[in-house]
Protein backbone atom coordinates (compact mmCIF):
# COMPACT_ATOMS: atom_id res chain seq x y z
CA UNK A 1 0.00 0.00 0.00
CA UNK A 2 1.47 3.60 -1.25
CA UNK A 3 2.26 5.31 2.43
CA UNK A 4 0.02 8.08 1.72
CA UNK A 5 -2.99 5.29 1.63
CA UNK A 6 -1.59 4.01 4.53
CA UNK A 7 -1.45 7.09 6.60
CA UNK A 8 -4.93 7.46 6.05
CA UNK A 9 -5.85 3.91 6.36
CA UNK A 10 -4.16 4.61 10.09
CA UNK A 11 -6.41 8.19 11.06
CA UNK A 12 -9.04 6.31 9.87
CA UNK A 13 -8.56 3.47 11.95
CA UNK A 14 -7.74 5.66 15.34
CA UNK A 15 -10.99 7.38 14.47
CA UNK A 16 -13.20 4.23 14.96
CA UNK A 17 -11.25 3.04 18.02
CA UNK A 18 -11.70 6.22 19.23
CA UNK A 19 -15.02 6.95 18.63
CA UNK A 20 -17.48 6.11 21.98
CA UNK A 21 -18.94 2.16 21.46
CA UNK A 22 -22.25 3.98 23.15
CA UNK A 23 -23.61 6.22 25.26
CA UNK A 24 -22.84 6.81 28.36
CA UNK A 25 -25.26 5.50 31.43
CA UNK A 26 -26.19 8.54 33.19
CA UNK A 27 -25.51 8.15 37.18
CA UNK A 28 -28.59 10.07 39.46
CA UNK A 29 -26.87 10.73 42.86
CA UNK A 30 -29.30 9.98 45.91
CA UNK A 31 -28.51 11.46 49.39
CA UNK A 32 -30.84 9.95 51.43
CA UNK A 33 -30.27 9.53 55.76
CA UNK A 34 -28.71 6.83 56.55
CA UNK A 35 -31.25 4.95 58.93
CA UNK A 36 -34.06 6.40 57.05
CA UNK A 37 -37.23 4.10 56.26
CA UNK A 38 -36.73 5.04 52.49
CA UNK A 39 -33.68 3.10 52.19
CA UNK A 40 -36.03 0.51 52.37
CA UNK A 41 -37.14 1.51 48.75
CA UNK A 42 -33.61 2.74 47.38
CA UNK A 43 -32.26 -0.71 48.42
CA UNK A 44 -34.73 -2.58 46.68
CA UNK A 45 -34.12 -0.22 43.42
CA UNK A 46 -30.81 -1.05 43.75
CA UNK A 47 -31.13 -5.06 45.02
CA UNK A 48 -33.51 -5.85 41.83
CA UNK A 49 -31.40 -3.72 39.51
CA UNK A 50 -35.00 -1.16 38.88
CA UNK A 51 -32.50 1.99 38.16
CA UNK A 52 -30.37 -0.24 35.40
CA UNK A 53 -33.74 -1.54 34.04
CA UNK A 54 -34.58 1.61 33.57
CA UNK A 55 -31.10 3.47 31.94
CA UNK A 56 -29.28 5.01 34.74
CA UNK A 57 -27.44 4.18 37.50
CA UNK A 58 -28.03 5.40 41.03
CA UNK A 59 -24.89 5.93 43.78
CA UNK A 60 -26.50 6.54 46.94
CA UNK A 61 -24.65 8.96 49.60
CA UNK A 62 -25.79 7.97 53.45
CA UNK A 63 -26.21 10.88 55.52
CA UNK A 64 -26.39 12.09 58.91
CA UNK A 65 -29.68 13.41 58.66
CA UNK A 66 -32.08 15.97 56.67
CA UNK A 67 -30.39 19.03 57.18
CA UNK A 68 -26.52 17.48 56.00
CA UNK A 69 -28.56 16.04 52.50
CA UNK A 70 -30.00 19.80 52.00
CA UNK A 71 -26.72 20.89 52.16
CA UNK A 72 -25.32 18.30 49.99
CA UNK A 73 -28.29 19.12 47.33
CA UNK A 74 -28.46 22.92 47.57
CA UNK A 75 -24.53 22.56 46.94
CA UNK A 76 -24.53 20.16 44.24
CA UNK A 77 -23.23 17.22 45.94
CA UNK A 78 -26.25 15.40 45.28
CA UNK A 79 -28.79 15.16 42.82
CA UNK A 80 -31.94 14.28 44.86
CA UNK A 81 -32.67 14.14 48.37
CA UNK A 82 -36.35 12.91 50.80
CA UNK A 83 -37.83 16.13 52.25
CA UNK A 84 -41.41 17.28 52.64
CA UNK A 85 -43.39 19.26 49.72
CA UNK A 86 -43.34 22.03 52.76
CA UNK A 87 -40.07 23.01 52.81
CA UNK A 88 -40.21 22.50 48.69
CA UNK A 89 -42.86 25.10 48.45
CA UNK A 90 -40.67 27.60 51.18
CA UNK A 91 -37.55 27.15 49.26
CA UNK A 92 -39.72 27.81 45.83
CA UNK A 93 -40.48 31.30 47.18
CA UNK A 94 -37.08 32.03 48.25
CA UNK A 95 -36.25 31.55 44.70
CA UNK A 96 -34.72 28.24 44.88
CA UNK A 97 -35.65 26.23 41.96
CA UNK A 98 -36.73 22.88 42.99
CA UNK A 99 -39.13 20.22 42.01
CA UNK A 100 -41.41 17.36 44.55
CA UNK A 101 -41.76 13.94 43.38
CA UNK A 102 -44.46 12.31 45.58
CA UNK A 103 -42.82 8.97 47.45
CA UNK A 104 -44.86 8.60 50.96
CA UNK A 105 -48.19 9.54 52.04
CA UNK A 106 -47.34 8.10 55.93
CA UNK A 107 -48.12 10.64 58.79
CA UNK A 108 -48.67 10.33 62.25
CA UNK A 109 -51.21 10.39 64.79
CA UNK A 110 -51.97 10.87 68.14
CA UNK A 111 -51.06 7.36 70.51
CA UNK A 112 -52.07 6.61 73.85
CA UNK A 113 -51.39 3.68 75.99
CA UNK A 114 -54.38 0.69 75.82
CA UNK A 115 -55.17 2.20 79.83
CA UNK A 116 -56.09 5.66 78.62
CA UNK A 117 -59.24 6.69 79.71
CA UNK A 118 -59.11 9.64 77.03
CA UNK A 119 -61.56 8.87 74.21
CA UNK A 120 -61.36 12.26 72.36
CA UNK A 121 -58.53 15.15 71.98
CA UNK A 122 -61.41 16.96 74.01
CA UNK A 123 -60.34 14.69 76.79
CA UNK A 124 -56.74 16.13 77.04
CA UNK A 125 -57.44 19.39 78.29
CA UNK A 126 -54.84 19.76 80.83
CA UNK A 127 -52.83 16.82 79.53
CA UNK A 128 -49.27 16.13 78.78
CA UNK A 129 -48.53 15.52 75.33
CA UNK A 130 -45.17 14.12 73.85
CA UNK A 131 -44.19 15.31 70.20
CA UNK A 132 -41.74 14.59 68.09
CA UNK A 133 -39.50 17.01 65.87
CA UNK A 134 -41.00 19.83 67.90
CA UNK A 135 -43.67 22.88 67.76
CA UNK A 136 -43.01 23.30 63.74
CA UNK A 137 -44.62 19.71 63.07
CA UNK A 138 -46.77 19.08 60.56
CA UNK A 139 -49.11 16.08 62.23
CA UNK A 140 -48.77 18.61 64.95
CA UNK A 141 -50.19 21.38 63.57
CA UNK A 142 -52.81 19.00 61.90
CA UNK A 143 -54.16 17.99 65.08
CA UNK A 144 -54.53 21.48 66.69
CA UNK A 145 -56.65 22.63 63.64
CA UNK A 146 -58.89 19.72 63.71
CA UNK A 147 -59.08 20.13 67.57
CA UNK A 148 -60.23 24.00 66.93
CA UNK A 149 -62.53 23.25 63.93
CA UNK A 150 -64.27 20.55 66.05
CA UNK A 151 -64.30 20.99 70.13
CA UNK A 152 -63.24 25.14 69.86
CA UNK A 153 -59.69 23.85 71.77
CA UNK A 154 -56.73 25.31 71.37
CA UNK A 155 -54.25 22.24 71.87
CA UNK A 156 -50.85 24.81 72.04
CA UNK A 157 -52.88 26.55 75.75
CA UNK A 158 -55.00 24.04 76.92
CA UNK A 159 -52.50 21.45 77.32
CA UNK A 160 -48.23 20.62 78.00
CA UNK A 161 -45.81 19.99 74.72
CA UNK A 162 -43.09 17.98 75.55
CA UNK A 163 -41.13 17.95 72.03
CA UNK A 164 -38.05 15.38 71.89
CA UNK A 165 -36.57 12.97 69.13
CA UNK A 166 -38.75 10.55 68.31
CA UNK A 167 -36.80 7.51 70.19
CA UNK A 168 -37.39 9.59 73.60
CA UNK A 169 -40.99 10.55 72.66
CA UNK A 170 -41.58 6.32 71.78
CA UNK A 171 -40.12 5.28 75.60
CA UNK A 172 -41.99 8.34 77.18
CA UNK A 173 -45.20 6.97 75.89
CA UNK A 174 -44.64 3.36 76.40
CA UNK A 175 -43.43 4.60 80.26
CA UNK A 176 -46.60 6.45 80.79
CA UNK A 177 -44.32 9.46 81.37
CA UNK A 178 -46.84 11.59 78.47
CA UNK A 179 -50.77 11.17 78.47
CA UNK A 180 -50.20 10.72 74.38
CA UNK A 181 -47.92 11.05 71.77
CA UNK A 182 -47.17 12.34 68.42
CA UNK A 183 -44.54 10.79 66.36
CA UNK A 184 -43.28 9.47 63.40
CA UNK A 185 -45.23 6.49 61.60
CA UNK A 186 -42.77 3.97 61.96
CA UNK A 187 -42.29 4.76 65.67
CA UNK A 188 -45.91 4.95 65.68
CA UNK A 189 -46.18 1.33 64.02
CA UNK A 190 -43.58 0.06 66.93
CA UNK A 191 -45.81 1.81 69.43
CA UNK A 192 -48.79 -0.22 68.10
CA UNK A 193 -46.91 -3.31 68.09
CA UNK A 194 -46.09 -2.67 71.31
CA UNK A 195 -50.15 -2.50 72.57
CA UNK A 196 -50.70 1.27 72.69
CA UNK A 197 -53.57 2.44 70.34
CA UNK A 198 -54.29 5.35 67.61
CA UNK A 199 -56.83 7.66 69.37
CA UNK A 200 -56.92 9.45 66.14
CA UNK A 201 -54.39 9.91 62.92
CA UNK A 202 -53.61 13.09 60.68
CA UNK A 203 -55.22 11.30 58.28
CA UNK A 204 -58.42 11.49 59.66
CA UNK A 205 -57.90 14.55 61.12
CA UNK A 206 -57.40 16.22 57.73
CA UNK A 207 -59.98 14.64 56.20
CA UNK A 208 -62.33 15.89 59.17
CA UNK A 209 -60.75 19.53 58.05
CA UNK A 210 -61.43 19.06 54.16
CA UNK A 211 -58.31 18.13 53.28
CA UNK A 212 -57.09 15.23 50.64
CA UNK A 213 -55.51 12.58 52.91
CA UNK A 214 -54.03 11.11 49.82
CA UNK A 215 -51.94 14.09 49.46
CA UNK A 216 -48.58 12.60 50.08
CA UNK A 217 -46.27 14.79 52.73
CA UNK A 218 -42.56 13.35 51.98
CA UNK A 219 -41.14 13.12 48.12
CA UNK A 220 -37.88 13.37 45.89
CA UNK A 221 -36.61 16.67 45.47
CA UNK A 222 -34.79 17.50 41.83
CA UNK A 223 -34.03 20.78 40.98
CA UNK A 224 -35.63 22.44 38.06
CA UNK A 225 -32.50 22.51 35.63
CA UNK A 226 -32.65 18.97 35.94
CA UNK A 227 -36.37 18.76 35.18
CA UNK A 228 -35.77 20.87 31.86
CA UNK A 229 -31.83 19.17 30.93
CA UNK A 230 -32.73 15.55 31.62
CA UNK A 231 -36.42 15.17 31.83
CA UNK A 232 -36.02 11.24 30.85
CA UNK A 233 -33.96 10.43 34.05
CA UNK A 234 -36.77 11.91 36.34
CA UNK A 235 -38.76 9.89 34.36
CA UNK A 236 -36.56 6.91 34.20
CA UNK A 237 -35.84 7.56 38.57
CA UNK A 238 -39.76 7.74 38.90
CA UNK A 239 -40.72 4.08 37.09
CA UNK A 240 -38.01 3.18 39.29
CA UNK A 241 -39.57 4.06 42.29
CA UNK A 242 -42.39 2.44 41.55
CA UNK A 243 -41.54 -0.64 40.75
CA UNK A 244 -39.95 -0.95 43.90
CA UNK A 245 -43.21 0.07 45.33
CA UNK A 246 -45.12 -2.23 43.35
CA UNK A 247 -43.02 -5.09 44.51
CA UNK A 248 -43.12 -4.10 48.25
CA UNK A 249 -46.76 -4.07 48.41
CA UNK A 250 -47.22 -7.28 47.59
CA UNK A 251 -44.48 -9.56 48.10
CA UNK A 252 -43.35 -10.34 51.43
CA UNK A 253 -40.09 -12.07 50.45
CA UNK A 254 -38.75 -8.55 49.80
CA UNK A 255 -39.89 -7.86 53.38
CA UNK A 256 -37.48 -10.76 54.45
CA UNK A 257 -34.39 -9.92 52.80
CA UNK A 258 -34.81 -5.93 53.79
CA UNK A 259 -35.50 -7.34 57.81
CA UNK A 260 -32.00 -6.58 58.79
CA UNK A 261 -32.25 -3.41 58.30
CA UNK A 262 -35.43 -2.41 59.72
CA UNK A 263 -35.82 -1.47 63.54
CA UNK A 264 -37.94 -4.49 64.39
CA UNK A 265 -37.06 -6.15 67.54
CA UNK A 266 -40.29 -8.49 67.15
CA UNK A 267 -42.64 -9.95 64.91
CA UNK A 268 -45.12 -7.91 66.03
CA UNK A 269 -42.70 -4.70 64.67
CA UNK A 270 -41.94 -5.99 61.62
CA UNK A 271 -45.07 -6.79 60.60
CA UNK A 272 -46.43 -2.98 62.36
CA UNK A 273 -43.73 -1.56 59.89
CA UNK A 274 -44.31 -3.72 57.00
CA UNK A 275 -48.04 -2.51 57.38
CA UNK A 276 -47.21 1.13 57.57
CA UNK A 277 -44.90 1.51 55.10
CA UNK A 278 -47.44 -0.57 52.71
CA UNK A 279 -50.43 2.25 54.00
CA UNK A 280 -47.69 4.80 53.06
CA UNK A 281 -47.79 4.23 49.64
CA UNK A 282 -49.22 7.03 47.59
CA UNK A 283 -51.27 6.23 44.58
CA UNK A 284 -50.68 7.03 40.92
CA UNK A 285 -52.80 10.03 40.44
CA UNK A 286 -52.35 13.83 40.29
CA UNK A 287 -51.93 15.58 43.67
CA UNK A 288 -55.29 17.48 44.50
CA UNK A 289 -53.52 21.28 44.14
CA UNK A 290 -56.45 23.02 45.71
CA UNK A 291 -56.11 20.67 48.89
CA UNK A 292 -52.67 21.31 48.72
CA UNK A 293 -53.10 24.95 48.54
CA UNK A 294 -55.48 24.57 51.66
CA UNK A 295 -52.95 22.56 53.59
CA UNK A 296 -50.49 25.32 53.21
CA UNK A 297 -52.47 28.23 54.03
CA UNK A 298 -52.61 25.74 57.28
CA UNK A 299 -48.96 25.74 57.85
CA UNK A 300 -48.71 29.02 57.20
CA UNK A 301 -51.29 30.15 59.79
CA UNK A 302 -50.31 28.06 62.75
CA UNK A 303 -46.37 27.64 61.80
CA UNK A 304 -45.87 31.40 60.40
CA UNK A 305 -42.54 32.68 58.80
CA UNK A 306 -40.64 29.93 61.08
CA UNK A 307 -42.45 27.29 59.04
CA UNK A 308 -43.07 28.44 55.83
CA UNK A 309 -40.57 31.49 55.16
CA UNK A 310 -41.85 34.56 53.02
CA UNK A 311 -44.17 32.77 51.29
CA UNK A 312 -48.03 33.63 51.90
CA UNK A 313 -49.38 30.84 49.43
CA UNK A 314 -48.07 27.94 47.94
CA UNK A 315 -46.48 28.53 44.77
CA UNK A 316 -46.85 27.01 41.34
CA UNK A 317 -44.73 24.45 40.07
CA UNK A 318 -44.20 22.15 43.64
CA UNK A 319 -45.14 19.01 42.34
CA UNK A 320 -43.78 16.83 39.81
CA UNK A 321 -46.38 14.95 37.87
CA UNK A 322 -44.03 12.96 35.29
CA UNK A 323 -46.77 9.59 35.00
CA UNK A 324 -46.18 8.02 38.19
Amino acid sequence: MPKPLLIRAFFAALLVFSAPISAETPVLRVAVQETGTVNWEIDTIDHHGFDTANGFEMQVQAMAGGPASQVAFQGGEADVIVSDWIWVARQRAAGNDFVFLPYSKAVGGLMVRDDNPRESLADFRNSKIGIAGGPLDKSWIILRAYAEKTFGMDLAKETEQVFGAPPLIFKAALDGEVDGAVNYWHFMARMKAAGMVELISVADAAGALGLDPETPLLGYVFKGDMLRDSPELIRAFAKASRASKDLLATDDAAWERLRPMMPANTEAEFEALKEGYRAGIPGTASVDLDSARAVFALMAKLGGRELVGTATEMPEGVFLDVGR
